[in-house]
């Protein structure tokens, strides 16, 4: 089969997609033996092809052994050496005949059949480029459009694209900011947590509530956080309400907190912009676990704090005018405290600090 246009066009796709000639030639070669085995049931492994890029060309052959007449039980196998005469020059009992296959006797079902096959190893191609693509970009940030919404379940679905490649990724209801009206176009930034692959091809399921969310926008708004001179040490979210972040400088000249403000307070505020004003309190981060978790309550003041003997938990006393400040709204101060710090806190007023 002599096709340079056929060639011409695996180039083509090799530049447009991404998909290498050499995937598709090997695609090509399976089609073509499916088809044959289709038109003649029976046939083995013994069919292959050679596929030549420098000539652009395609060759099938059939490869069979040499036998006597009389010995000839497997003809999609054997050749006699009568018929072996007719490819070759004094052929001998043994040898190994490779008979070449016209690919124009194919019929029309054939045809299909290797069509099919085509098309199928494009889109397999396609679909592993792109699982590949969004695989690298698990725990990241990606920009998505509003696709549509269902009015049933309340998930949305979003258009993305990274390194070229385009997929839909899944904004489960649950995975939504509880209050955050979603509206068809609209864009915004989503983290990526996993891509699942599907019958349907790849499924990317992206969520807004994901305490990574913040750490990834802080990544991007503060140099400092990027270039590794402050780190994140952790991270506690309420999404949609509040969330802490504990930070460290690993340069005495950098203030952690001040780098994450930004000036004027235009860092920390794009970032809040993005989560639809989710307040943030930024946490100096401590070796020592009291001073830690003392930080880690505020806006409220801490009198004293003291880690107990199982060095888990800690005890805190704060005045007694500041002791609501210090528990929250429902707990959720003390509650985001105690997550940023892996430390169960007791909140004690001053007046009962005995």
């Amino acid at each position: 089969m002599v096709n340079a246009e056929f060639f011409d066009a695996l180039e083509q796709l090799e530049k447009e997609k991404g998909i290498p000639v050499d995937y598709m030639l090997d695609r090509v070669g399976q089609a073509l033996i499916t088809a044959y085995k289709r038109d003649n049931d029976g046939m083995t492994d013994n069919v292959y092809v050679e596929p030549d890029r420098d000539k652009k060309t395609i060759h099938m052959f059939v490869r069979k052994t040499v036998v006597k007449a009389e010995d000839l039980y497997e003809p999609y196998e054997e050749i006699t050496l009568e018929e072996a005469a007719e490819y070759k020059n004094n052929p001998m009992v043994g040898d190994i005949i490779d008979i070449d296959i016209p690919t124009k006797s194919f019929g029309r079902i054939a045809a299909q059949t290797a069509k099919q096959v085509i098309i199928q190893g494009i889109r397999e191609a396609e679909r592993g480029m792109v699982i590949s693509e969004f695989e690298s970009k698990e725990h990241e940030i990606l920009n998505g459009v509003v696709a549509r919404i269902d009015p049933r379940s309340g998930t949305a679905y979003l258009d993305v694209v990274s390194g070229g490649e385009k997929s839909e990724a899944v904004l489960a209801a649950s995975e939504q900011v509880r209050g955050e009206v979603l509206t068809e176009g609209q864009r915004l930034k989503v983290y990526l947590i996993e891509v699942r692959r599907g019958t349907r091809g790849p499924q990317v399921v992206v969520s807004r509530t994901h305490p990574g969310l913040v750490k990834r926008l802080f990544e991007l708004e503060v140099p400092e956080i990027h270039s590794g001179i402050v780190e994140v040490k952790s991270i506690a979210r309420e999404a949609g309400n509040r969330t802490k972040i504990a930070v460290v400088s690993h340069d005495e000249n950098v203030d952690p907190i001040g780098a994450c403000v930004g000036t004027r307070g235009a860092r920390v505020a794009n970032i809040t912009g993005e989560l639809n004003g989710e307040k943030i309190d930024i946490i100096k981060w401590n070796e020592d676990m009291a001073q830690f978790v003392s930080a880690a309550l505020a806006p409220a003041d801490v009198i004293n704090a003291t880690m107990q003997a199982d060095n888990k938990s800690c005890r805190v006393i704060v005045p007694d005018d500041q002791l609501s400040l210090a528990i929250g709204k429902e707990g959720q101060n003390a509650r985001l405290a105690a997550k940023l710090t892996g430390c169960k806190i007791d909140i004690a007023p001053e007046s009962q600090g005995e």
